[in-house]
Parts: structure tokens; C-alpha cells; sequence
């Protein structure tokens, strides 16, 4: 009798396992991978930090063993980090609670020092409840962090806090934290560093007075009680510079410690210039600082002696459309004091250089058209080895290296292939691995630095077996386009796939500079729920993406969305050839530079498919910021066609099909504007198409009900129009 209740149960649980695959699975984590969350490297290198559901435990990268549990949550769940530092020494830990988003990257949260031998818990300041950017100095004696747009100082022994700057105010003068510009398109959020000994403070100040602002609306959910408050949108004004408008004003100050002053470094005459990053050149007393043009395509290296108050121009880049090294400087200087270690892809492909202090090469670290770095690591200065990530075997992998400093004895230390993603000790001798690949999901382990693995900390087992029951295959290929280029793609088959029948395709993309949507990682996105409902999911990256050379990345220069359009018309057409495929029947969706795509293919490339779905498009790049757009268009009044040819607006009365817009009333990235314009160009066009808007949403568009409610609108409109 058991044998048989144990087979019934047996047979139900493999029911259960094998149902259909669906949005609510999807969305509520039945096929979410598990990983491992607030890995910190301690200094000294031999120890690790992870933030558990009740402590933060120190382990072994050697052996594994628990070496200390140094905070336990459980009697002090309101302190519980979002995010979280150690001190240097090891002996505090900044604690970042209550954590509340601003933009993208930046964020106030109530600060909090724990004293880990006293197991004390006090707040960072005793007058601001909420604070950004909280952080320990080299010598852990100060926290710097600013608070509505100052910075300010703690002395941790004295207890002392210092006003460093005093003209911070919203939307004029930011301290120590970049614009909203900045913050999106040089990926940072804070703008201040110590130099190495501590008695030193640089930060960049940012003067947005002549900045032109942008106002969003929100509105107030209804309510049985009269509150007039909430009669009028609550209206959000901030400083957002669009192509072609003013930036805000960029100076660089450096506040000694010793005598409590503050000098503003000479950075050039021309204040029409980015500074998107600066950095203490080892232990010289010289900072180094990173100054772009305009266009982006002319870089300089400067060096402030903070003895001598000299600046001098080290090192020069330039390109003839723009330098990718403008996204985030990839600079490293040696505890020489004499060299450092940049990236550039000046000579094709993506490298590594060794140059010295006055400019001269004194070595290409890695070279070559294959293989380009994807990204820098970092250096071991007891070994001489440089570690970084590269193009794997396929260009949709990426693998983890080391090679000297010298160029020789390049190793791959990692799986050969899927996507590999390292977190490297403080000294170079064991790195974290976050592996997968379009099988499986994360596989992280703790490996040396020769790659050798110590032991798994996720395996994703029980996951793997319901993927297997599940059935759904992801296959790379490649196909040529109309110019003959070699392009990957994928196509994502259901378990039951007949090669006999013929599917509808709904095509994901997004297709913008640099950015690669084929990937060899596990994914499992809400369109899988449509290969259940007999849909095949494609995608291919373009012309403009990455992994394949500066040529290859960078010939969409000045005309983005020409390209890549004619690409994802001749994906169609191949599509279309295919025995498996109805070509009757394909769909394309994407999001933010996926949904200008989207639109550009159902107007410009009208016919190409038969419907289209564009979420928080980009639609006029006249719309959008001036960093990210001029760096791939430049100025509008230079380039005038690029930004009117490649426009969907421009060809609403060319709409074929069926077309759903979406976009968030909040949307601080991509603004309402485009959208809105969009409809009024089709709409005086007499086109018909379908129109969601979700209130209060951000650029994500999630909270609450919003991201279900949001994809079961697409997939109910996938299947009654495709």
C-alpha cells in the first residue's frame, strides 16, 4: 500500500512538474535561479562577507568555514542592510537601511556604523535621518557622505561631524554626486574620493543652474476622505539636459584635512567638457582626472599635485566618432607610482595597455582581433598578473582571464564558455564565479586564480530538474544579412517542436550601441510562456552591438536605427524562409531602445511584420539626453538627417499592422514625450493602434500589480493579433 500512495504522489508531483509553463510561474519565481547575495571581499584577501536572511558571515575563501558571524540580524531587524561596507581594518561596517530609490543607481537610506567588537549599532549622524553615499576613508578614522547635496565628514573617534561644502541646493549645485545625466550614462553615483593616506578629500561639484528642467506628474490614488492636496498632480521638477542643450558645469576641489581648505583644480578654459571620473594616483599625492570633450571623442588624462597645485596633461585618446572609453574610463594606476593599465579599442578591438606616467606604451597586455576584453578586472601587484573578461569561443560568451603584464601566458581561468562572471579576492588569489549558460542556470563557485575550483556555493540542481520537465530549448545560430554579415541569433523551441509545422515568431530585441541581447546565459523571461502557446521567441543582434570590433560596434554612428533596421528586415526575410516558420505571422517587441526599434520596424520598415509592441520607446532622439545620444549622433545641428531620417514620427503614415504602445507617466529616462508625440503623429496619420499607459511608472514600469498586469496585456495581445 505505501508503494502505491507512493507512486500516486510520484505521479501527481511529476503532474505538477510538468504543467504548462506560464506567466504567473514566470513572474513568481517557480523558474528563478538562486544566487548568492552582498559578497564583499575582505582586505587581506583570504576572507569573504555574505549577507544571509539574518547575518552577515565571514567565510574562508579557502576552506570554506565559517570564521565569524559578524552581525546577527535576528535581534535587530530594523537595521537590516540593503546595502552594506566593511571597513578596511574589518573592525565597522557602514549599514545602509531603509533604502529609498532616487534614479537608476542613487538611493537615500538611514546610515548606521556597527562596531563589530562591541556589537553596537550608532547612527552615522545624529542630525540627518537619511543620507547617500556613505564611506569609510583608506585609514578608517572618517565616513564621508553627503546629505541634500552637500558633503559632509565623520570623525569616528572624536565623533566630530564637518561641513565640507555649503552651496549644495535641488536642482543648482550638487556636491560629491553626480547629475541625473551623469549618474544614467557614466554609470556612477558618487563623486568623491579620499586619497590613500586619508588627509585628502577630491570631489567633483556639479552646477546645474543653466540645466533645463523636465517635470513629471504623479497622481494621488482616490480616496473616501476630502483631502484638496490631492485634487492637482503632485508635479516632480528636475534638471535633465537634452541633445544639443546645456550641461551642467563641471569643477573639481580637493579639501585638505590638515588645514581645513578647499582648492578648485584648473581643468582647462573650456567648460563645456564631461568629467566623468577621478581617481588618487596611488600614493603620489597627485589626483589624476578624466576630461572629455563634447563629442565625446577626445580624451585627456590630467594629474593635480596636491603639494604644488600643478596640472599636467599625461595621456591623450581620440577617435574619429567617438571613444568607448567615454561610457566609464577603464584606468588602473600601479602602486608604482609611475604607470598604469587603460582599455581602448583605438586600434580595432577592445585591449589592454601598459603606459607610464609620461604617456609612453610600454606594453599591449592583451592584443588582437580575437578574443576582444569585454571587461577589466584588475592587476595583482605581488604576481604581475592582469585579470579580465574577454569574448569566449562564440561572441555571444564571455570568459574570465589572467595574462602578465608583459602580454604573456594569457590563460582562460574559467568555463570555456557561457557567461562567466567573476568577484575577485582583494588580493588576486581566489575569485567567486557566477557561471551559466542557456542550460543552466547560475553554477557559483569558489575558485584560485589558476581557475581551479574549491567548491560549489549554488548549484541550481532543483531548478535544472524542473527546466528538464519543462522542455524549453534555446538554439544559437547565425545568418548573414543583406551586406553579407555574419549575425547571432536564437530561437527558443517548445519541448513538443515539430520541424513539419509552422510557427508564428514573436522577435525580441534591442539592438542598441554595445549592447548584446544573444547571450549564452540561462533566461527565462515572460515570453516563454508563449513558446508554451506554440510560438517561437527570436532574437539576433545587430550591426551596433558588441563583441565583434570597433567597425562592427560603431558604423552606426550618426544614424542609429538605419542599420539596425534594414537588419531586422532581412531577419524577417530569413525568418520567412525557414520551413518551421510562417512568415505570415511574425511579431517584434522591445523596450526602451528595443521599442524604437520596435516602432522603426512597423513604420520605416513597414510590412515587414505583422505586429509590433513597443514599450517606453525612444521615438525623436532630439528627446533624449545629450551624453548618451550625442556620443552615437553627435550635435543635432551638425547632424540633421541622422536625427530626422531615423525618427519613427517621421514615418507615421507609414504604419502597417497591428501596434501596441506602452510607457510610464513617470518615466524620468525616456520621457512621456515620446510616446505622446508618437500617438499625435499617428493619430493625424488616421493610423489605428492600441495604447497603454501605466501611472506613476518609472522607465521599469513595476510596483504592485503593474509588471503582471503589463506583460498579461502583451501576451493577450500577441495572441489575438498574431
Amino acid at each position: 500500500m505505501k508503494k502505491i500512495i507512493l507512486l500516486l504522489f510520484t505521479l501527481v508531483t511529476s503532474s505538477v512538474y510538468s504543467q504548462e509553463v506560464t506567466l504567473e510561474k514566470i513572474l513568481f519565481g517557480r523558474f528563478r535561479q538562486k544566487s548568492v547575495y552582498g559578497i564583499r571581499p575582505m582586505s587581506g584577501g583570504d576572507s569573504y562577507t555574505v549577507l544571509t536572511n539574518n547575518s552577515i558571515v565571514k567565510y574562508s575563501y579557502l576552506t570554506g568555514s565559517v570564521q565569524d558571524t559578524l552581525v546577527d540580524f535576528s535581534s535587530f531587524r530594523d537595521y537590516y542592510p540593503d546595502e552594506y561596507e566593511i571597513s578596511s581594518d574589518g573592525k565597522k561596517i557602514i549599514i545602509n537601511t531603509d533604502y529609498t530609490e532616487i534614479y537608476r543607481r542613487s538611493y537615500l537610506s538611514k546610515t548606521f556604523i556597527y562596531d563589530i567588537q562591541n556589537k553596537e549599532f550608532e547612527p552615522l549622524s545624529s542630525e540627518f535621518e537619511y543620507t547617500q553615499l556613505a564611506t569609510f576613508s583608506p585609514d578608517n578614522k572618517k565616513v564621508a557622505f553627503v546629505y541634500q547635496n552637500n558633503i559632509y565628514v565623520k570623525d569616528l573617534q572624536t565623533k566630530e561631524q564637518r561641513q565640507i561644502t555649503f552651496d549644495g541646493r535641488k536642482n543648482f549645485i550638487l556636491n560629491g554626486l553626480p547629475d541625473w545625466v551623469y549618474e544614467e550614462e557614466f554609470a556612477f553615483n558618487k563623486a568623491f574620493e579620499f586619497s590613500s593616506d586619508g588627509n585628502y578629500l577630491a570631489y567633483i561639484k556639479f552646477d546645474e543652474t543653466a540645466v533645463k528642467s523636465y517635470t513629471l506628474e504623479y497622481y494621488s490614488p482616490v480616496s473616501e476622505q476630502y483631502d484638496p492636496e490631492k485634487n492637482y498632480p503632485q508635479l516632480y521638477e528636475y534638471k535633465y539636459p537634452k541633445v544639443g542643450e546645456e550641461n551642467s558645469k563641471v569643477s573639481v576641489h580637493v579639501f585638505d584635512f590638515s588645514t581645513l581648505e578647499t582648492t578648485k583644480v584648473n581643468t582647462g578654459d573650456n567648460d563645456d567638457i564631461y568629467i566623468p571620473k577621478i581617481t588618487w594616483i596611488s600614493s603620489t599625492g597627485k589626483l589624476s582626472i578624466c576630461r572629455l570633450n563634447r563629442l565625446q571623442n577626445h580624451l585627456d588624462l590630467l594629474s593635480f599635485d596636491v603639494k604644488s597645485k600643478a596640472v599636467k596633461t599625461f595621456f591623450t585618446l581620440t577617435d574619429r566618432r567617438y571613444l568607448e572609453e567615454s561610457v566609464m574610463p577603464s584606468v588602473t594606476f600601479l602602486n608604482d607610482g609611475k604607470s598604469f593599465l587603460i582599455t581602448s579599442d583605438t586600434e580595432g578591438f577592445r585591449n589592454i595597455y601598459h603606459y607610464s606616467l609620461d604617456g609612453k606604451l610600454l606594453s599591449r597586455v592583451t592584443s588582437g582581433k580575437e578574443n576582444e576584453v569585454v571587461d577589466f578586472l584588475g592587476f595583482d601587484e605581488e604576481t604581475k598578473k592582469v585579470y579580465f573578461t574577454s569574448v569566449g569561443k562564440k561572441s555571444y560568451q564571455e570568459v574570465v582571464c589572467s595574462v602578465d603584464l608583459n602580454g604573456k601566458n594569457r590563460k582562460t581561468i574559467s568555463q570555456d564558455y557561457g557567461m562567466n562572471t567573476p568577484e575577485f579576492s582583494s588580493n588576486y588569489k581566489y575569485f567567486i564565479n557566477f557561471h551559466t549558460s542557456k542550460d543552466e542556470p547560475y553554477y557559483i563557485t569558489v575558485n584560485d586564480n589558476k581557475g581551479k575550483i574549491l567548491r560549489v556555493l549554488e548549484d541550481n540542481s532543483a531548478l535544472k530538474e524542473r527546466l528538464k520537465l519543462a522542455g524549453i530549448q534555446k538554439e544559437f545560430f547565425s545568418w548573414k544579412n543583406s551586406s553579407g554579415d555574419s549575425l547571432d541569433a536564437f530561437v527558443i523551441k517548445p519541448k513538443d517542436f515539430d520541424a513539419k509545422k509552422q510557427y508564428p515568431v514573436l522577435v525580441v530585441g534591442y539592438n542598441g550601441p554595445n549592447y548584446n541581447l544573444v547571450n549564452d546565459r540561462y533566461e527565462f523571461q515572460w515570453y516563454n510562456a508563449l513558446v508554451e502557446k506554440g510560438y517561437l521567441v527570436c532574437c539576433t543582434d545587430t550591426r551596433g552591438t558588441g563583441r565583434k570590433g570597433a567597425e562592427f560596434r560603431k558604423c552606426t554612428y550618426g544614424q542609429l536605427g538605419n542599420l539596425e533596421t534594414q537588419d531586422l528586415v532581412s531577419f524577417s526575410k530569413y525568418l520567412s524562409s525557414l520551413d518551421y516558420v510562417d512568415g505570415s505571422r511574425l511579431g517584434i517587441w522591445g523596450w526602451s531602445y528595443g521599442g524604437f526599434m520596435a516602432s522603426n520596424l512597423m513604420t520605416r520598415g513597414a510590412g515587414s511584420y505583422k505586429i509590433g509592441i513597443a514599450v517606453a520607446p525612444v521615438t525623436n532622439w532630439e528627446y533624449y539626453d545629450n551624453i548618451y545620444t550625442e556620443r552615437y549622433m553627435g550635435l543635432p545641428k551638425d547632424n540633421h538627417d541622422g536625427y530626422v531620417k531615423n525618427s519613427p514620427i517621421y514615418y507615421a503614415d507609414k504604419l502597417q499592422g497591428k501596434f501596441l504602445l506602452i510607457f510610464g507617466s513617470a518615466d524620468d529616462n525616456v520621457h512621456p514625450q515620446n510616446s505622446m508625440v508618437f500617438c499625435e503623429a499617428l493619430v493625424q496619420a488616421d493610423k489605428e493602434f492600441e495604447f497603454m499607459q501605466y501611472t506613476n511608472k518609472n522607465h521599469g514600469i513595476y510596483g504592485g500589480n503593474t509588471t503582471y498586469h503589463l506583460y498579461k496585456k502583451m501576451i493577450k495581445f500577441i495572441e489575438n493579433n498574431l
